[in-house]
């Protein structure tokens, strides 16, 4: 069983980190913090703005200063964005705070669920395929090396997602009292 005073998830874009952990945060009584949505609420504009106003790295620099914040809180389920762990500042903040969970999913159930998402600033282009292929490359083994556990969230729904993980969590995960 390990202790810590958050819930995290990290995985790539579409993988449900919004979607199955506010229902998983709502059957825990944790609070939930999406990173990408607290973002946006802060600076009044998307990400897509962010991105295009300031680039990746000046997103990525507000990201950093967001979970650094976040992170020194507690009872909280945190999804991520997909790029966060990226940093390393930002992997030893999550690893310190929190257990953290990569939800797993396919390029194939990515393009599915993200079909009508204009919101992604990285799969701007015309081969989305070829993008989210490369993203996992290059994110994949990151996200396998940070996680305390790896859920497989492919083609499952949400409930069911939230209903297996849930279980998982019961003998994996104790929340704490952080000093």
């Amino acid at each position: 069983m390990n202790p810590a005073p958050n819930l995290v998830l990290i995985g790539p874009m579409g993988a449900g980190k919004t979607s199955i952990g506010r229902k998983l945060a709502a059957r825990l009584g944790l609070d939930f913090v999406d990173c990408d949505h607290r973002l946006e609420e802060r600076t009044g504009t998307s990400v897509p703005v962010i991105f295009e106003c300031e680039g990746e790295a000046g997103f990525r620099a507000r990201e950093t200063a967001l979970i650094a914040e976040v992170m020194q809180g507690q009872g909280q389920l945190v999804a991520t964005g997909g790029g966060a762990v990226l940093a390393e500042e930002n992997r030893r903040r999550l690893r310190e705070r929190g257990f953290i969970v990569y939800l797993q999913v396919s390029v194939p159930q990515q393009l599915e669920r993200l079909a009508r998402d204009r919101s992604r600033p990285l799969l701007a282009g015309p081969d989305k395929q070829a993008r989210l292929e490369a993203l996992a490359q290059q994110r994949g083994p990151v996200y396998a090396a940070l996680a305390d556990l790896a859920f497989d969230a492919d083609g499952l729904a949400v409930a069911t997602a939230a209903d297996r993980l849930q279980a998982l969590l019961e003998t994996r995960w104790q929340r704490t009292e952080a000093a």
